[in-house]
């Protein structure tokens, strides 16, 4: 089993409180109770993955300032919630803000759910002003055009907790990719134009380091790996899936299940020797593998690694973003590649799949284990696992280079039964039928110039990666219910002249 951190469990979000001296010794202790209070909710809150951790509560500008640069300096805090508890001067808060580096949601709420209409005197409007207390430190967020999601509601409602819980999972996909290496074997598909990309501003702009190494020091991996863990891992195989007879012990192509168990035991381990998360291959450099990476590429993903076919790193980096972001929930995410479309009018959908790399994270059934030919690679035959994809919402998102900026591209869709079988296509595969319409979105799609590789996240929805775009400063192009061709068409020209604007002539 991989070694590789795929979980949320490590990670806190702080709650920070704002306030002030004036108020005077007794409101703020009771300032310092209700806080805690709205911290113990969220933390409780099931929906909520991550550990919400109160922090006592601040009243000038260096204590702000000290919070969001210990923030800055703990890996295990990928965030902060702040409340303006009662009136908190904003201009104590522009130090912290300029310190702080971590995602930022911004949580308008207070103690109570109700108004105690017969009971409320001054002592209580002093105490519950998080109405304009808030207010105050909006305006300092937009002033300095600080990054943050706002919530607004009671801590206790089921809609804020989601929301919150949304970021929280945004924030853990951020600090995984800016933590992230990334190892690609061999170059990109050549030809290719959406699979090339600015590695160097990605590192700038995601964190990610992704750097290249030669296929055959992948091979020599492989050619290490035992016989005796071979064996073993041949046994999971016959354990986990339902092998194809030939496959089997004593079967004609039983050294094929052998190879294919060889190359994955040799990237896992080229993987956790030096700390990757997420990788590519691509079918025309092989160097001396036998069979191009498939059933090994499939199980990596469904454990939480990245990848990405013919080289393209930059779809890798968001299977691992949804890896994580999804982590502990029913479904997965996996390559996807939109192949080809059932055009019955009324009844349209796309047929998604990839030449063998998609993860078995997408189905709740048993897969098979089978081998066919490929036809390009000039390889032996690949062993990979076949399956469709369970029934489901789903989001489709890809990453593209635009020159001056990356831009993410997601489509909210449903995964569909196919109409019929599929008894000849020997891959992983989903059929999905798109939002708003097939035409409008693949129009949309093809306007705003996204990749043709994706990643398919069945665990979380468009409004986690709508929380990531925003963390990470992207441009997220989302296509859904409400999508008009008009509209998208508009959107498109407004965002070029925007993030043009927002990053300097």
């Amino acid at each position: 089993m991989s070694t590789l951190p795929t979980t949320l469990e490590p990670y806190e979000i702080w709650f920070f409180t704002g306030s002030q001296n004036l108020y005077g010794e007794e409101t703020l202790r009771q300032v310092a109770e209700q806080s805690q209070q709205i911290a113990a909710t969220l933390d409780d809150a099931s929906v909520i993955p991550v550990k919400i951790v109160w922090k006592p509560v601040l009243k000038d500008s260096d204590s702000i300032r000290r919070a969001a640069l210990d923030v800055n300096a703990d890996d295990k805090v990928i965030g902060v919630i702040a409340w303006m508890h009662t009136f908190s001067p904003a201009k104590m808060w522009i130090a912290g803000l300029d310190a702080l580096q971590k995602p930022l949601l911004h949580l308008h709420t207070q103690a109570n759910v109700e108004l105690p209409y017969a009971d409320i005197d001054f002592d209580f409007m002093n105490l519950n002003q998080a109405a304009h207390g808030d207010r105050e430190f909006g305006y300092i967020q937009t002033r300095m055009s600080v990054a943050r999601k706002t919530v607004v509601g009671h801590a206790s409602n089921p809609i804020v907790q989601q929301q919150i819980a949304d970021w929280a999972r945004a924030s853990a996909g951020w600090q995984a990719v800016k933590t992230l290496k990334l190892a690609r074997f061999g170059d990109n598909m050549r030809y290719v134009a959406v699979t090339e990309g600015d590695k160097t501003e990605a590192e700038i702009r995601f964190g990610v380091q992704v750097n290249t190494w030669g296929v055959n020091e992948l091979a020599e991996a492989v050619d290490a790996a035992s016989e005796t863990d071979v064996d073993a891992l041949v046994a999971e195989y016959e354990e986990l899936y339902d092998v194809v007879p030939e496959l089997r012990k004593g079967g004609d192509r039983h050294q094929s299940l052998r190879d294919g168990a060889a190359i994955e035991l040799g990237l896992r381990s080229f993987l956790e020797a030096g700390g990757f998360g997420a990788f590519t291959t691509s079918f025309e450099d092989l160097g001396s593998l036998k069979q191009l990476p498939g059933l090994a590429v499939q199980r990596l993903m469904a454990e939480g690694y990245g990848f990405g076919a013919e080289g393209d790193w930059k779809t890798a980096i968001l299977v691992r973003a949804a890896n994580v972001m999804g982590a502990g929930l029913p479904g997965g995410a996996s390559l996807m590649e939109d192949y080809t479309y059932d055009l019955v009018e009324g009844a349209e959908t796309i047929l998604g799949a990839h030449m063998l790399e998609v993860s078995p994270s997408l189905t709740t059934a048993k897969p098979t284990l089978e081998i066919h030919p490929l036809g390009i690679g000039g390889k032996d035959d690949p062993v990979r696992l076949v399956f469709t994809a369970d029934p489901g919402p789903a989001v489709v998102v890809a990453m593209s280079d635009m020159r001056d900026r990356f831009r993410l591209v997601a489509n909210v869709v449903e995964v569909v039964e196919p109409r019929a079988p599929l008894p000849n296509l020997p891959v992983g595969r989903a059929v999905w039928r798109p939002e708003p319409s097939f035409a409008t979105s693949a129009a949309a799609w093809l306007t705003a110039g996204a990749a043709h590789h994706t990643v398919m996240s069945t665990a979380v929805g468009i409004e986690v990666f709508e929380d990531f775009a925003a963390i990470a400063k992207t441009e997220l192009l989302t296509i859904d219910a409400d999508t008009t061709l008009k509209g998208f068409a508009n959107e498109v020209r407004w965002n070029q002249a925007y993030y043009r604007l927002a990053q300097g002539l």
